[in-house]
């Protein structure tokens, strides 16, 4: 049998490096491991740090395709962040001018979450501890 032990990164490919990289870092607070331009490629290669388990890759590529979300597609259907404090990390965002959805609760745990997206329109999720 298979045995996958963890997450090991997730992968986002951005239409504006710049203003995704700002997202990700300074709004969102995410770490940067590494920073790379593939002239190759005419891409970034961004490699952040969620909470010292995951990694996420923030790419760059001239001119990408858009990728429907909204009606829900197939495929991915959103990234989920854990916090500590729902409330909190909703004001942060809020403060960042970036709109959350109204706070839901998960029929199945208990716990509170929400919705919002990045600046190119992919969802993310926060859900309380």
């Amino acid at each position: 049998m298979l045995k996958l032990n963890r997450v090991h990164h997730i992968a986002i490919i951005c239409a504006d490096y710049q203003k995704s990289k700002h997202f990700y870092t300074e709004i969102l607070g995410l770490n940067i491991v590494r920073e790379v331009y593939r002239e190759e490629r005419q891409s970034y290669k961004l490699d952040l740090e969620v909470g010292n388990l995951y990694q996420i890759e923030l790419f760059s590529f001239p001119e990408p395709p858009a990728r429907p979300s909204r009606p829900e597609a197939v495929g991915l259907r959103h990234l989920a962040f854990e916090v500590d404090a729902l409330d909190e990390a909703i004001a942060h965002l809020n403060n960042f001018a970036v709109e959350t959805e109204p706070i839901r609760i998960d029929e199945f745990t208990g716990k509170r979450f929400t919705f919002f997206t990045d600046p190119d329109g992919l969802p993310l999720e926060l859900y309380e501890k």
